[in-house]
């Protein structure tokens, strides 16, 4: 955001264990070199994670950056700062205020200090411009951050604003403090359980004495109950088949999974990963894969960034941080070469390189047209046909991170998610004006996806707070309410700066929205280090009754609408050291960590796809297939656990998920 800028984060990280995308800064500024803003700035190693970027140590930092020898690991300097934290008497008090007690020592009347005699001037005009700001009883004060470094510095404060926003508060809440977290379970989520609109909901069957799935089964083979309950059953039993932490194939790449996601039909399967590289599979067996192509993406920056497939599933469109999208045909059949399109049209902004990076791509219903969130703040909408751009609308005051349209049928309604908080909805129609038709405000950090329900009406968005909202277009607010009730100041005006790529969200920053207008608020999962995705359950393996989104600790979590978990997949345990062996943390000396920033249902079938990233330094990428499941075993064939390379190979380099070669059989015995 504009009145909120993300500072740089110290040079000299490892590149193998950067972050995807460039949100909050502005892809280059070096055209000569080639280098993207994105790469500069996400290259930073993972035991940086907990480090954030502080204006007063600027000129260290940098100078740290230098000498890879003395790199700090932030993580155990945070453990020893916890424990240091708790004879501090600094404390966070809920309202943005660092508060401290500051003590002075003065010198009694006839005192005398050699070693200060030059500096008594000095000296005592600091202690002047101290006092000055000192209010209240006790010695303690309220300072702001910039204030704060002026002090530090030794340089004048009364023309300094203490209402900034550039400082992380300390990790220390005030005692007995709670954040006003939403409610669960939410009222209104219970509501919509209930009205049939996410599925069916027999309320004569409370949930203490919901029938065994096995029990649903007898029913409908004995054919019980008239159409309407049948069909009652059928979509309850649809319900209750959530996929397990076990999987049935885990599909390993050498580098991070940046998306994968099934066509409407289930027949295809596609997996973007960071090699500027779109694997193709068939899933036509949903549980019996096959490969069948490669394409890549010529010319890409950093990493792949979104794909999106037509309507008719003949074309999958990808993108990379330029303003070029590439469109590979899908038909096995077909040998041809992808080719791109500049979404930029001719218009080259000053300071980048390509016009502008794509975070977000996606067709039109009737697949006529294509619309992007890009990192010039602007949302495009491309004619394909006439292969020129219709409108590039600078909408939002940060980067675009996720656009999609509020029904596949109608390419005319749309919706955007930026870093600056905000979700905008845009008329095709009436995009000329520049001026979105209305806009949804509730999120107090970026937004990272949104995904629309395909009804027109609901839409999903997940955000750098760590939380996930559901919406009704019904709900959105006029520009004119915004601007009357000046909704985006809350976030405008933020007392810390929180960079997702880096930094830990800890309880006490959790504020909420005085004008949030979403309908159920969805927490549990975290959203850092990448722009994370959640999704609306299908309506055929799930009879639409779940949300869900991947997560920064390795699970895929599900949600009820009333914003009750109804499932935590583990997809960190079950790729734990399957590509190294022998691998414990301490053969390694580091963690093994486990990102899923995607998931995929499959839209008749009760599995997922969980694309992820992965090891120590999370610089490898895997695809597990988790089906429901209530055995470890599975008569079927191929096996459950099978380790497989991106062709759908065994490979001896990979390991199952119980540590042995190959896939398991009902006697435990290991083979290829």
């Amino acid at each position: 955001m504009s009145s909120s800028p993300i500072t740089q984060p110290p040079e000299g990280g490892n590149g193998s264990d950067a972050a995807f995308e460039s949100s909050h800064e502005r892809v280059p500024g070096n055209v000569e070199s080639g280098e993207s803003n994105a790469e500069h700035h996400e290259q930073g190693d993972s035991d940086d994670a907990g480090y954030v970027y502080h204006p007063a140590q600027e000129h260290a930092d940098s100078a740290e950056g230098e000498n890879d020898d003395e790199d700090h690991d932030y993580d155990d300097e945070d453990e020893h700062n916890d424990e240091d934290d708790e004879d501090d008497e600094d404390y966070f008090d809920g309202s943005g205020g660092l508060e401290f007690e500051l003590v002075i020592d003065e010198l009694a009347p006839g005192a005398h200090d050699d070693e200060e005699d030059d500096d008594d001037e000095a000296g005592n005009a600091l202690q002047r411009r101290i006092l000055q700001i000192i209010s209240g009883g006790g010695g303690r004060a309220h300072l702001g951050s910039q204030q704060l470094l002026a002090l530090i510095q030794g340089h004048h404060m009364g023309d300094i604003d203490d209402d900034d926003n550039y400082w992380e508060p300390p990790r220390r809440m005030r005692p007995g403090y709670v954040p006003a977290f939403p409610k669960v379970p939410s009222e209104q989520g219970r509501k919509l359980m209930e009205s049939g609109v996410f599925g069916a909901f027999d309320l004569r069957e409370p949930e203490s004495k919901k029938k065994r799935l096995t029990r649903r089964l007898l029913d409908r083979e004995l054919g019980l109950g008239d159409r309407t309950e049948q069909k009652t059953n059928l979509a309850l039993m649809a319900q209750q088949m959530i996929p397990s932490s076990k999987p049935e194939m885990v599909i390993h790449y050498d580098d991070p999974v940046c998306c994968g996601q099934f066509s409407d039909d289930g027949n295809f399967f596609y997996a973007c990963v960071k090699d500027f590289k779109v694997r193709m599979y068939d899933t036509s067996n949903p549980y019996n894969w096959k490969h069948y192509n490669t394409v890549r993406y010529p010319f890409g920056q950093w990493t792949l960034t979104d794909a999106d497939l037509s309507p008719d599933n003949k074309w999958l469109a990808y993108t990379s941080l330029t303003s070029q999208v590439c469109f590979a045909p899908t038909d096995p059949n077909d040998t041809g070469d992808p080719y791109t399109l500049d979404l930029a049209g001719g218009m080259v902004r000053q300071g980048w390189r390509d016009a502008f990076p794509i975070f977000s791509i996606r067709f039109s219903g009737d697949g006529r047209t294509l619309v992007a969130g890009t990192g010039a703040d602007s949302i495009v909408v491309y004619d394909i046909e006439r292969r020129e751009p219709l409108y590039n609308v600078e909408g939002h005051d940060n980067d675009v991170n996720a656009v999609c349209f509020a029904d596949k049928q109608s390419p005319h309604i749309l919706y955007s998610g930026s870093d600056d908080c905000t979700i905008k909805v845009w008329d095709t129609r009436s995009m000329s004006s520049r001026r979105e038709a209305g806009a949804f405000v509730g999120h107090m950090e970026g937004l990272t996806y949104i995904d629309s329900k395909g009804d027109g009406r609901y839409i999903l968005s997940n955000a750098k707070d760590q939380s996930m909202k559901l919406w009704d277009l019904r709900m959105a607010m006029s520009t004119a309410k915004v601007e009357e009730l000046d909704a985006t100041r809350p976030t405008a005006r933020r007392r810390y700066q929180y960079d997702y790529r880096f930094a830990e969200y800890h309880d006490y920053m959790w504020q909420p929205h005085p004008h949030d207008n979403s309908l159920v608020t969805f927490r549990g999962h975290k959203v850092q280090r990448t722009l994370i995705r959640c999704h609306f359950s299908p309506p055929g393996s799930t009879n639409s009754r779940y949300v869900y989104s991947g997560s920064y600790d390795g699970f895929v979590y599900v949600w009820n609408l009333d914003a009750t978990i109804a499932a935590k997949i583990d997809v960190k345990s079950v790729t734990e050291g399957l590509r190294i062996p022998g691998y414990t943390p301490a053969t390694t000396r580091r963690e093994w960590m486990t990102l899923v920033r995607d998931v995929g249902w499959h839209p008749n079938a009760p599995l997922l796809v969980a694309s992820s990233w992965n090891g120590p330094t999370m610089n490898a990428g895997t695809a597990t297939l988790h089906s429901y499941n209530e055995n470890d075993v599975d008569e079927a064939e191929p096996g459950m656990g099978l380790s497989v390379n991106e062709k759908i190979q065994p490979d001896e380099g990979l390991f199952n998920w119980r540590g042995l070669r190959g896939f398991v059989d009902d006697d435990d015995d290991d083979f290829f």
